[in-house]
Formats: structure tokens, sequence, C-alpha cells
């Protein structure tokens, strides 16, 4: 091979090196994602608290506060809104992400901590698991409003401490007329849920 051919070949190389080596440098660099929204996070929360519920890590009385909480927010969020047409400042943003941060960190406290909820077997436990199911579809779905949500669960709660009640006065077992009582208060609760998944509300 003449010296021309291998002086070429070597300038072609030196030329052609830095610019593979830049594009290789350009390509390989991962897209930069976007932050998550507001409503990103609000719909995370929601999904959150929804599996607490379905799986048993959350109880009622701690889904309740935890759906307050999430109502309070989206009462404080409305209000920017309002106040500049619409629209949310980024000072708005940082508060309501802080806040949820807080509420975040609740959520994991809440699911990772020994109060759990057992149904137990029989009918009434079957049909307490069904109205927290329905209740968890409905947070999923966006049918059911954090303030919606934190009323049932309300209902919910005062339901199990009736029952522990009812179980507390008659060694650890419920009677007929228990049985028949909080059927009759979950058949009410029933009618409300059924109520707040299909009116105009949805998150």
């Amino acid at each position: 091979m003449s010296k021309k051919i291998i002086l070429s070949v070597a300038a072609f190389i030196a030329f052609a090196a830095p610019a593979a080596l830049a594009q290789s440098t350009t390509t390989s660099t991962p897209a930069t994602t976007n932050p998550p929204t507001i409503a990103d996070r609000k719909t995370d929360q929601q999904d959150r608290i929804a599996n607490g519920v379905q799986d048993g890590q959350l109880t009622s009385g701690e889904s309740k506060n935890l759906e307050t909480k999430e109502a309070d927010i989206n009462h404080e969020e409305a209000g920017m809104r309002a106040s500049d047409d619409g629209h949310l400042t980024a000072a708005d943003r940082s508060k309501i992400n802080t806040q949820q941060n807080h509420v975040s960190n609740q959520i994991y406290s809440d699911k990772h901590n020994a109060n759990t909820t057992h149904y137990g077997n029989g009918e009434v436990g079957t049909r307490q698991k069904l109205q927290q199911d329905r209740i968890a579809n409905g947070m999923r779905s966006g049918q059911l409003t954090a303030g919606e949500s934190a009323k049932l669960e309300g209902q919910q709660q005062s339901i199990n401490q009736e029952k522990n009640g009812m179980k507390s006065a008659n060694g650890g077992k419920l009677t007929a007329g228990d049985k028949t009582a909080l059927n009759q208060r979950q058949n009410r609760a029933s009618g409300n849920i059924y109520n707040k998944k299909h009116n105009a509300t949805q998150r």
C-alpha cells in the first residue's frame, strides 16, 4: 500500500472518529422524564390507599384519616385555582407537593404498622370485605372523591366498632340478633356506597 493511501486512511479515521464518538455520546444520553403532575400524584395516592383498603393493610379508621387529608389538600388546591383563574402558581404546586409528601409518608407508615383488618369467614366478615372492595374500586376509578371515601370509611369504622363491642359483650361471639343488626347497618352503608359512586361528583 502506498504512502498516499495510508495517509488518506489515517486522515479519514482521524476525521470520522470524533464525529462517531459524538454521535454515540448523544444517542446514549437517557431522555429526561418530566416530574409527576399534581393530578398524577393524586391518582397515585388514591391507588395506594385503595390497595391498602383492599388487602387489609389499612383499617377503615386509617383509610378514613388518609382520605380526609387528601380531601383537605384537594379543597385547598381548588381554592388556589379559584384565586388565579384556574391555574396553579409554582408556589402553589410546591406547597401541594409538600403536603402530598407528608400524606405519602403516612400511607406508608399506616400500611406497615401492626394494625390490619381481619374480616373472618362468617357472613358479617364477608359483607365487610365486600364493602371495602367496593369502596377501594371507587377510589381507583375516580367514582369516589377523597371526601366521599372518607365518609364511607367512617361509616365502616363505626360498624366495626359496634361489632367489636357486641363480641366483647358475648364472649367473643356475635348473637343472631347482633348479626341481624350489623347486616341492617351494612345495607344502609351499601346504599350509600352505590349513591356516591353513581352521583355527578367524581375525582
